[in-house]
């Protein structure tokens, strides 16, 4: 298997690696609800494989390599089991918790939004409540067709109610486009989640919504989700719910740079699905989201 931009890796989920400062982690699940497009469990493999292109060195805001800095180990993919819900996020959240274990951050790749919350359980586990970044088009915290429910659609109420997140330095980013139910955003806030629209987003610009967001995550721990599908379809068409309308790379990935010096303690990048994908563009994006990742870890203050 081609490993996150050519490194070599432990050769699994359950291995190790001596002095490793991040590591890369395969979820390739996909927890099908009413989507029309299934394919995120492909993930993993596709942003690898389009990782490869990648170069480390991204001048001027981070001329250094950050895979030697760090340094990262491709951890492999969670060998996921066929079972319910439930018992797949408790095999995503021992992975995650084999890397915290070996002091590295974790660095996931999905999967779908379900993936995200099964890694806050492992990483809240060992840093106390987090501050979120959740870089979406949609809030992802849902009310859910029953009590409990775990989904993509309620994983960020899930963690809400479970104590995962800091609910004061909990921010929603870019959330726009159609929703599957009226006042999707106003749940979202009633559990405590600031919305930032993609139209806010704008009309700050992305360098003082950077600088908004670090103030208010300030300097304890912080974890950053990024879905994929905050990239508008024209530049990442690989996705399960594509919004039009949205922010393209080049504004996606300033977001992410402006953001340098805070202590980010684990990253998720989810939702590229490769069935929908054109030429392996959003993977590619993806792979590239996934490097910023790892300068911003490198860049803690």
């Amino acid at each position: 298997m081609t490993t996150f931009m050519g490194v070599p890796g432990p050769g699994g989920a359950s291995g190790g690696a001596n002095a490793v400062g991040a590591a890369v982690l395969g979820i390739p699940y996909e927890c099908v609800g009413h989507r029309p497009r299934t394919g995120a469990d492909q993930g993993p493999a596709a942003i690898r494989e389009q990782s490869a292109l990648l170069r480390p060195y991204q001048p001027p805001h981070a001329d250094f390599d950050p895979l030697q800095e760090l340094p990262l180990a491709d951890w492999g993919d969670v060998a996921i089991p066929d079972a319910p819900v439930a018992e797949v996020y408790e095999a995503i959240s021992a992975a995650v918790a084999a890397i915290l274990d070996a002091g590295a951050v974790p660095v996931g790749l999905g999967g779908d939004g379900s993936v995200t919350l099964p890694q806050l359980r492992a990483i809240a586990a060992v840093h106390g409540p987090l501050g979120l970044i959740h870089i979406d088009a949609h809030a992802d915290a849902g009310p859910g067709k029953a009590p409990g429910e775990l989904s993509p659609t309620t994983t960020f109420t899930r963690a809400a109610e479970e104590g995962l997140v800091d609910m004061d330095r909990a921010v929603n980013v870019g959330l726009r486009g159609t929703q599957r139910a009226a006042g999707a955003f106003d749940f979202a806030a009633g559990l405590g989640y600031e919305n930032i629209t993609g139209d806010e987003m704008f009309q700050r610009g992305i360098g003082e919504t950077g600088a908004y967001l670090k103030e208010r995550m300030g300097p304890a721990p912080v974890f950053l989700c990024f879905d994929m599908d905050f990239f508008d379809p024209s530049c990442a068409p690989g996705v399960c719910q594509p919004e039009c309308g949205s922010p393209g790379a080049r504004e996606g990935l300033a977001l992410l740079q402006s953001l340098a010096g805070l202590d980010f303690v684990g990253f998720d990048i989810n939702t590229v699905s490769p069935p929908h994908d054109v030429g392996g563009i959003t993977a590619l994006l993806a792979a590239r989201v996934g490097l910023e990742c790892l300068a911003l870890a490198c860049q803690k203050t």
